[in-house]
């Protein structure tokens, strides 16, 4: 990309109006393009403001851009340029100018916009062969860093204790040679109790890792500085940092906080507001399941992994739910966690469950006993009873239960072999 745009010309003219090149990828969409000016931070902090940003990219989940952007829409290069000097998203563009030119006279939206031949043109005489040729006969030679690298002899990999970028995960710690077996939940408290449309943004760790969060906490102490702390999708391979990022999003609202913005919950024994990770913990610490409580469409988005591996590793259960994001929902199973939809017509609000209860979910000890799509009772300490459908779709992901998740079933299985 660097390359057609020096080669058009294109470049100097972005440069002038404040469009250098500062990375490549998923810079922008995920938070990684830097802080705003400070006086423009105050004042969306200071008046509650809901500012917009305009990206060309393919997710626009509010505050990923930037935490203080709760609008983002997407749209084509030129148009984000368009807006940019427009400075605003409240434009029409067919009646209003985007700016005032050197001789003062208004340029409109159709003053600067290319047409197709020119747009034909410059691709034509600007995205050469040569250059993709050049760039991947070099891929294998092109980094000395990366080809300076010092690579252990050993089959295994050799795991360094003091990385805060790749950790041994817990997967397979304590793995039994046979598998484990179904297995149902007991008095478990509720980490988080959500409404309608919980995306993957808002579970996964995603974007950049606030200063405050679990997550700098625990990278400050191991002496990693807040400009290093780079991004969760950079550290992905450190489970680590990854739990303490899941349920991080800044523009989450659980229920349990009575609609406060942010990633906190309420640890339900003490009544204490911890952020998500800190009150995980301190039910596994005393060794209390979790569940989570949430309406329609719980996972929707994009599919990542890292929002089914992080409800595992906070010690999550059960997610019970209106509906499911069809490829979350067999995530969530290939981790072990179970999967139950309410019945149509019924949510936590209409059963009244606040989340402050305790669940038992009812299900059989042996795997030949439970079969796909089949209901289930869930109880409460306070004797609220109700039924649920569990999500187990198919036999196979009955196979995977019955071994603790897609991973323990797949070793096994090779072992076998």
């Amino acid at each position: 990309v660097t390359k057609y745009l020096l080669q058009s010309g294109l470049q100097k003219y972005l440069n002038q109006q404040g469009f250098n090149i500062v990375g490549y990828g998923c810079t922008t969409c995920i938070g990684n393009s830097g802080e705003l000016d400070e006086s423009v931070a105050s004042a969306i902090s200071e008046n509650d403001i809901i500012a917009a940003a305009v990206l060309s990219g393919n997710r626009n989940f509010e505050g990923r851009v930037h935490p203080l952007t709760r609008a983002n829409y997407l749209a084509s290069p030129p148009l984000v340029v368009a807006y940019a000097l427009a400075g605003t998203v409240d434009i029409d563009f067919e009646k209003e100018p985007i700016g005032t030119g050197k001789s003062g006279k208004s340029i409109y939206f159709k003053d600067i916009w290319p047409s197709n031949d020119e747009i034909a043109q410059g691709v034509q005489s600007s995205v050469l062969p040569d250059m993709f040729k050049s760039t991947y006969e070099a891929i294998t030679k092109g980094n000395l860093m990366w080809n300076q690298l010092s690579v252990p002899a050993s089959t295994l990999y050799s795991w360094d204790p003091n990385s805060t970028y790749i950790h041994e995960p817990p997967y397979f710690k304590n793995m039994t040679v046979e598998p484990p077996g179904p297995h149902g939940v007991k008095d478990a408290y509720c980490l988080l109790n959500f409404g309608d449309s919980i995306t993957t943004d808002h579970i996964s760790p995603a974007g950049s890792i606030q200063k405050d969060s679990p997550a700098a906490k625990f990278l400050l102490e191991r002496g990693v500085d807040k400009k290093d702390f780079n991004s969760y999708g950079s550290r992905r391979g450190n489970d680590e940092v990854m739990a303490r990022g899941t349920f991080a999003n800044i523009r989450i609202v659980s229920k349990l906080l009575k609609g406060e913005v942010g990633p906190k919950t309420i640890h339900v024994p003490t009544g204490e507001k911890l952020y998500v990770y800190d009150a995980a913990m301190r039910y596994k610490a005393a060794g209390q399941d979790t569940i989570v409580l949430a309406g329609a469409e719980y996972g929707s988005g994009s599919s990542r992994d890292w929002a089914a591996k992080g409800q595992m590793l906070l010690g999550v259960k059960a997610v019970i739910t209106k509906s499911f994001e069809r490829i979350h929902r067999s995530n969530l199973v290939g981790m072990g966690i179970i999967p139950l939809c309410f019945k149509p017509g019924e949510d936590a609000d209409s059963l009244g469950l606040t989340g402050h209860e305790r669940y038992s979910i009812d299900l059989p000890n042996k795997i030949s006993e439970i079969r796909p799509g089949q209901d289930v009772t869930v109880t409460t300490v306070t004797g609220k009873s109700f039924t649920c459908t569990v999500r187990f779709d198919t036999e196979v992901e009955l196979a995977y239960f019955d071994h603790g998740g897609i991973l323990p079933f797949v070793i096994r299985n090779l072992n076998k072999e």
